[in-house]
């Protein structure tokens, strides 16, 4: 800004006319006879004239003079512009005025008002070239008005109408005709509410776009529109009020048919929906098709690391499982990657203990990492012990942060804090930091950090492997989670330092019963014991599961021979005797519908010939059978595991299965869940199949009676060749069991010395059901139980896993799948 010294005295700064002169604009004044009274320098300079050349002089034979118009009806026009602002009191602009030399000049006049007095009236002239098309008209002797109308009548790509006031059409161009199928006779005087579909008519839409349309000034809108013929189109209208002399006279409409661009639109979509189809079928596809060799290769290393080998041949079982896992990593961030950028992804919510993941994360890595490496833990006093959140996908975050620190760290120390950033009422922003003192991020790299697929170390000849999309994965989730992620340099020495945010909401933390009431709810209401401490099987839950896996029988549906065998082992190695095999989903149906009781568990794979896993879940839930199905697929894609509870099953778990995961789904649900034992009549039902194949008869103490029954290893058991109901061949209810009172929700065990022989061990009301213990001698099948099994081998219906052998159940047209 100058100082004011250059601008000369202080009232000079403020001189209008001084404003008016120095303005940057060819400027005109006039008196309110129309005379002129001022010019700015710009429009002497413009114009070519000096001030004695304008003041004094009229308007309209000054403009003539020095313009010398093509047509006199310029003039007459600029006269009108300035009547019209005079009557408005506000802005207009004129037409152009087409000189002889081939300029054309518009003007923008601004009447001055003080309350009612005419003041003055300004000119603001600007300058541009007449087109050709301005010229060849005024040739023609047409006026603008004229041509404008000619347009406005002839274009034939928008149909253009005035409505009156009260919505009926008054003019009708052929655009008009050609798109709604009226001609002008026909038309003209209707109202225009005959271009709208029943359904708007019924919400009165045309007076609703009228009404808007008085209160904005304009009102734009698609949809459908009817021609005369009935058919419709889509339609993009816009409807706008027209005013003359002040006063409202109508609305003007121009519609553009759309129709192929809604087409082009809907067949994008659906293309746009078929490839994204294609996509997750395909990822779908592909991720069944690797995670089921996978299965096979990666429980066989499992089974044979728990058997003795030498240092070297442990050495290269290790290398081949971890080689396994890395490759499953890259599958599961593959498909993750894939779902976040198709949008496909979302969020669950459930229990986050922050304290506990962070805690038992560093744990886990500490001992995988280099042994030089230090690792240490804060965390903030003010954490919540709980909140409500992803815990899933924030543990998948932090994970990716510390392996990368612990992967990237040879010697030195890995840091991880965690502390509360903000709170409010609904809940905590949590901020958690990895600091390491590992090889570090080159300045250049650390921009695309964030960017997937890329990594830093780029060369053919890198050390540290990946497919540079934990990261870019690990930014999604956060964001997705209400937070941020980032990175900066270790500010102390070498290293990084990588942090991120993430958004919880609280919950109401009780005490006793009704907190774990509350965490129950948030995972919803399963059940499921904690996860493991590490990352060996918990000790109590194996323990456990061996002790009862020797009473149990298992089902397992697959067809693909090397995880049948893998399963096998798997099972047998945690102490399960009596497992049975189906090859596809419709040989396990026949099969649990044959023995509807013989089973305490189905593992059941989902891609199978013949009939699928989901099928066969439907069919066994239709025939009243409600023990737990448990899918075990390699369809590991967000919304398979909702699709397998859809379809009747309890619980899913993805291949490769997972020991720890296997261990508390059995515990889960041969153990703690009962709620899908069968009701009372189904159990009195098989029990008086049973009684009459036994020759016996169902005492009338009995019924009504809830009650099921767990038949002992070595009595015979449910599964077993030949097993005509709950109880197995061969075995004969204990001596008194007829007599039981009516109190059967008391608890009854049975114990035995010798065969035959049973002694009631009664107690308390400790369960639902009598429980027959294991005994002590083995009981031998019966003749014509004997019979009976081998009339079912000679089938292959039913056929056990005895040993070592595995044999599979066939399907119906002698093929194996």
């Amino acid at each position: 800004m100058r100082p004011d010294s250059e601008l000369g005295p202080a009232s000079n700064a403020a001189d209008p006319g001084l404003l008016f002169d120095l303005a940057p604009l060819a400027l005109l004044a006039l008196s309110p006879d129309w005379r002129i009274t001022k010019t700015s320098a710009r429009f002497l300079a413009d114009w070519g004239v000096s001030v004695g050349d304008c003041v004094g002089e009229e308007l309209l034979p000054f403009v003539a003079a020095q313009l010398r118009p093509t047509r006199p009806t310029q003039l007459a026009q600029l006269t009108t512009s300035i009547d019209d602002a005079l009557a408005a009191r506000a802005d207009r602009l004129t037409g152009p005025i087409s000189t002889s030399y081939g300029a054309s000049w518009r003007a923008r006049i601004i009447p001055i008002f003080r309350q009612d007095e005419l003041l003055s009236i300004v000119l603001e002239w600007h300058e541009g070239l007449a087109s050709p098309v301005e010229t060849d008209f005024g040739k023609s002797g047409f006026s603008t008005d004229e041509a404008f109308r000619l347009l406005v009548q002839n274009v034939k790509d928008y149909a253009i109408c005035l409505l009156d006031p009260r919505g009926h059409i008054i003019t009708w161009n052929a655009g008009a005709e050609l798109l709604k199928g009226y001609t002008r006779d026909e038309i003209i005087g209707k109202h225009f509410s005959v271009f709208y579909g029943k359904a708007d008519l019924d919400i009165n839409k045309p007076q609703v776009e009228l009404d808007i349309c008085m209160h904005d000034g304009r009102i734009e809108d698609e949809g459908w529109r009817c021609r005369k013929d009935g058919s419709q189109f889509w339609a993009d209208v816009v409807m706008t009020t027209v005013y003359k002399d002040g006063l409202h006279v109508g609305f003007g409409i121009v519609t553009r048919d759309l129709t192929e661009r809604k087409s082009s639109e809907s067949r994008l979509i659906a293309a746009y929906e078929e490839s994204e189809k294609l996509k997750s079928d395909f990822l779908a596809n592909m991720s069944h098709e690797i995670r089921t060799p996978m299965h096979g290769m990666l429980a066989a290393c499992a089974l044979l690391l728990d058997t003795a080998l030498t240092t070297k041949q442990r050495e290269m079982v290790g290398v081949m499982d971890e080689s396994g896992q890395v490759l499953l990593q890259v599958i599961d961030d593959i498909l993750d990657y894939s779902k976040l950028t198709s949008g496909n992804f979302s969020m669950q919510s459930g229990l986050v203990g922050v304290t506990g993941i962070i805690t038992l994360m560093v744990r886990s890595l500490r001992d995988t990492s280099a042994p030089a490496v230090h690792f240490e833990l804060f965390l903030d006093p003010d954490l919540p012990r709980s909140a409500q959140g992803d815990p899933l996908r924030y543990r998948q975050i932090l994970q990716n942060l510390v392996s990368n620190a612990a992967k990237f760290t040879d010697k030195g120390s890995i840091r991880v804090a965690a502390s509360v950033e903000s709170e409010d009422d609904s809940g905590y922003t949590i901020l958690a930091e990895v600091t390491d003192t590992g090889i570090g991020i080159p300045e250049d790299a650390a921009a695309n950090l964030f960017t997937p697929f890329t990594q830093f170390d780029g060369t053919t000849t890198k050390r540290y492997k990946g497919t540079g999309l934990g990261l870019s994965i690990a930014k999604s989730l956060a964001e997705l989670m209400d937070g941020r992620i980032g990175y900066r340099p270790n500010p102390d020495r070498q290293g990084s330092v990588f942090w991120f945010t993430a958004h919880f909401k609280k919950i109401q933390t009780l005490e006793g019963m009704q907190e774990r009431k509350t965490a129950m709810a948030l995972e919803g209401n399963s059940g499921e014991p904690p996860p493991p401490r590490s990352n060996e099987v918990d000790s109590d839950l194996l323990a456990e599961i061996k002790a009862a896996s020797p009473t149990k029988h298992m089902l397992v549906v697959e067809d693909n021979l090397i995880n049948q065998k893998v399963m096998v082992g798997m099972l047998r190695a945690l102490s399960f005797q009596h497992i049975e095999l189906a090859s596809n989903g419709l040989d396990a149906v026949k099969m649990v519908r044959r023995k509807p009781a013989a089973y305490d568990m189905v593992l059941m794979d989902i891609s199978m010939p013949v009939m699928d896993g989901n099928t066969a879940a439907r069919e066994i839930r239709a025939a009243g059978i409600l023990l737990p199905i448990v899918a075990m697929t390699a369809h590991a894609l967000k919304g398979d595991r909702e699709r397998c509870l859809e379809h009747g099953m309890n619980d899913y778990i993805a291949k490769p299965v997972d020991k720890k995961l296997l261990v508390r789904l059995l515990v889960k649900w041969l153990l703690r869940t009962t709620d899908y034992r069968k009701n009372h009549k189904e159990r009195l039902a098989e029990l008086q199949r049973y009684r009459q194949d036994m020759g016996q008869a169902l005492t009338p103490s009995m019924e009504g009676q809830a009650f099921s029954c767990q038949v002992p290893d070595g009595l015979g058991t449910p599964g077993s060749p030949g097993s005509p109901g709950p109880f197995s061949a061969g075995f004969v209810p204990p001596k008194g069991f007829d007599d039981l009172p009516d109190g059967l929700a008391e608890h009854h065990e049975f114990t035995t010395d010798k065969p035959g022989h049973h002694t009631n061990k009664g107690g308390p009301a400790l369960a639902e059901r009598p429980r027959f213990t294991q005994a002590s001698t083995p009981i031998r099948l019966s003749d014509r139980a004997m019979r009976q099994a081998q009339q079912n081998e000679d089938k292959g219906v039913g056929r056990s896993v005895s040993g070592e052998s595995v044999a599979t159940e066939t399907s119906g047209d002698g093929n194996r799948a």
